[in-house]
């Protein structure tokens, strides 16, 4: 069930990079996942909540700009590969598998970047423009991230 929301994060961060982060960082800093003690415990304090929360705010507007690039371009894929193995080592620490839990973010992150791209422009080309699209794109990231969240299980009753 971990490695499975670990690759869930992932599919996040590769719709919106920013959006999987911030959604850890609140899940940590609201205690819902057990971070303490360990390399990603800077997860978990306000300054990561902050910092994680305006970054993905400022990515749900740019990416309505024209002049943003794909998602598919060096940059912002390997961006959205990072954070995938964030999040996923994230999700997987407090049950043991922060190494798994990394590489599941990882594998996330490429589903989420390619496999989001294509609906994306297939929804874009239906509605006949992108904003729509966009749109649709931006609450799935957003919802699928609270709910990968909110369905973490206790630490140790994995």
């Amino acid at each position: 069930m971990v490695y499975l929301l670990a690759l869930l994060i992932g599919i996040v961060a590769g719709l919106r990079a920013m959006t999987a982060p911030a959604a850890i960082a609140w899940a940590a800093y609201l205690g819902w996942l057990n971070l303490s003690g360990s390399w990603l415990s800077f997860m978990g304090t306000i300054w990561a909540v902050g910092i994680f929360t305006i970054l993905a705010i400022v990515e749900l507007v740019t990416d309505q700009l024209p002049s943003t690039p794909s998602r598919k371009v060096p940059q912002q894929f390997g961006a959205r590969l990072v954070m995938g193995a964030l999040t996923g080592a994230a999700i997987g620490t407090p049950y043991g598998g922060w190494i798994v839990g990394l590489i599941a973010g990882i594998v996330g992150a490429a589903i989420g970047t390619y496999g989001g791209a294509a609906v994306r422009a297939k929804l874009a080309a239906s509605f006949g423009k992108d904003p729509p699209a966009a749109f649709i794109e931006d609450a799935v990231a957003i919802i699928g991230a609270y709910l990968i969240v909110a369905s973490l299980p206790v630490a140790g009753a994995v």
